[in-house]
């Protein structure tokens, strides 16, 4: 088993994420580590961000003590609302999801396969617990699909692949994977290495992987344009 060095700590890959959100976005965080973008976000930048439970404009996690119990986001937790922030039926928000009215969603995963197959809803193992709320929605209905998750499991195995093993959450949705270690587009040809984080080399993550990982870094021209 390959061992890669320490890489990002989610909080900043979710600051890395934020930097890549064009202004004006509207933009979908799934639950779990997705959700720590929104803290990312500065305040002066218009990104507005939905959640599937019926809310748009949604902000990032409140202090301490300043916590309202009727806002929350889909996995939960409280959150705070932006200037201009609205509020709808379920209903309404899966009719946004499904109807590509989002331009970004951002999900983690178990699996990602090299053809951009999604899988993050259920392992298959007979005592796992089934967990796809609106990502297959997601998954069909954004005009982007961004994924956040480590690029190892605590085992060592690589949750890039060249085809997946999990029950799919979505086939060919996913353009982009942010993982712990570097980024990768999806392409064509495969996984295409976007930024290296860190010590992570190209040879270090083929060997991690398993995969033929393509250098698809943009190299700054001599004029440094």
């Amino acid at each position: 088993m390959t061992v890669l060095s320490s890489g990002l700590s989610r909080r900043e890959l979710a600051a890395r994420i934020a930097l890549d959100i064009p202004e004006g976005s509207v933009v979908n965080l799934g639950i779990g580590a997705p959700t720590l973008v929104a803290d990312a976000i500065p305040e002066d930048v218009e990104v507005v961000l939905h959640t599937e439970n019926g809310m748009l404009a949604m902000g990032p996690a409140p202090v301490p003590g300043h916590i309202d119990p009727d806002l929350i986001n889909a996995g939960k937790q409280p959150v705070t609302e932006r200037p201009g922030a609205s509020y709808f039926h379920h209903a309404d928000s899966f009719a946004m999801m499904r109807g590509g009215h989002l331009d970004i969603c951002v999900l983690g995963a178990f699996q990602i396969s090299e053809h951009g197959d999604l899988a993050n809803w259920h392992t298959g193992a007979a005592d796992a617990i089934p967990a796809v709320g609106g990502a297959m929605d997601l998954a069909i209905g954004a005009k982007s699909v961004w994924v956040m998750t480590d690029l190892l499991t605590r085992d060592g195995t690589p949750k890039l692949v060249p085809q997946c093993t999990y029950p799919l959450t979505g086939v060919g949705c996913v353009s982009r994977v942010y993982t712990d270690h570097a980024v990768f587009d999806i392409t064509p040809a495969g996984f295409a290495v976007r930024e290296l984080f860190g010590a992570a080399t190209i040879d270090a993550l083929t060997a991690a992987t398993g995969l033929h990982l393509r250098d698809g870094r943009v190299v700054p021209l001599a004029d440094g344009s």
